[in-house]
């Protein structure tokens, strides 16, 4: 064999084992590269399975807290009991004529009813009374009923609740009439739910006169009662146990008829609430805001003198 050959197989042997190995590392290169998707592929799918177990985490936190935060039962608004009483009687009716004669025994007929913005929340009527015996003097008798109604309000509470606290404060303006003179109270039994008798005497340029206020409370409404008497002109002084004792019984009728205005039967005829009123429910009336606050105290009224407009009367 020729040198010239041997060289020539030599080439060709040398360019063969770089064809092989050329070929080697392309057979490399084509597996690493194949394997990059496979990789990529899966941390792919383990990513996402990691967020998705995180977004249902979150998702259930979130939930969890959106629950917690929230409150099932958040708290209502306090429940007010309904007032008992949705009316008031006719004020000049809630004494019978048999009671007037007896109070004032010439003035059945002189009704005057008060006025009013809201007759089922506030209603009064008053009558007076001169009996003239000539040159002996007259005997002069004064009467004034005042109703007043409070309804339930969120606000300001039970309607009962609010008739109590204006019950103790009319108790308390009568005792502190001014000028007035042996004052003496005690509570009065079988009068509505609670009553008072305030009992004074009173000097003016008229005469002496006795005065008795009685106040009586019949579940959510109050019941203010002014009587008094005098002689006047050299006529003997009333026996204060008598009005009194008049003043207290007309009271008594005056929280029955109230009772009665809202169809409720109190059997003893007392006014109080036992009988039926206290079980009643009916809905609130519209009229709260203004039955909440009284123009004035009727108390106050019986300190002024009536023999002004008892003058008139012959």
């Amino acid at each position: 064999m020729s040198e010239g050959t041997m060289q020539r197989r030599a080439q060709r042997d040398g360019q063969y084992e770089q064809r092989v190995r050329r070929t080697k590392r392309l057979r490399r290169a084509l597996v690493g590269a194949a394997a990059v998707p496979v990789i990529l592929v899966a941390a792919g799918c383990s990513s996402d399975s990691g967020s998705d177990s995180g977004s249902a985490s979150g998702s259930g936190d979130s939930t969890q807290q959106g629950s917690g935060g929230a409150n099932p039962s958040a708290s209502a608004s306090p429940t007010i009991q309904a007032a008992a009483f949705q009316k008031l009687p006719k004020a000049c009716g809630v004494l019978s004529t048999k009671t007037l004669t007896e109070l004032v025994p010439k003035g059945v007929k002189s009704a005057k009813e008060g006025t009013s913005d809201d007759a089922t929340s506030r209603a009064s009527c008053s009558w007076s009374s001169l009996e003239n015996k000539g040159v002996k003097g007259s005997q002069f008798r004064w009467l004034n009923v005042s109703l007043l109604r409070f309804d339930s309000d969120a606000a300001r509470g039970s309607g009962e609740k609010q008739a109590q606290t204006f019950y103790a404060k009319q108790v308390q303006d009568a005792r502190a009439v001014p000028e007035a003179k042996n004052a003496a109270s005690q509570p009065l039994a079988g009068t509505g739910d609670e009553a008072t008798t305030v009992r004074y005497d009173l000097k003016k340029k008229e005469g002496a006169f006795k005065q008795q206020t009685v106040v009586a409370r019949v579940a959510n409404v109050v019941v203010t009662l002014d009587y008094n008497g005098a002689g006047l002109a050299g006529e003997k002084t009333p026996n204060a146990d008598d009005l009194v004792k008049a003043a207290q019984q007309a009271a008594k009728e005056a929280t029955t008829a109230v009772a009665s205005a809202n169809g409720v039967d109190t059997g003893s005829g007392s006014g109080g609430t036992a009988g039926g009123a206290g079980t009643t429910s009916p809905s609130p009336s519209k009229s709260a805001s203004k039955s909440a606050s009284p123009s004035s105290s009727p108390s106050k009224a019986a300190s002024a003198s009536p023999s002004t407009s008892a003058s008139k009367k012959s």
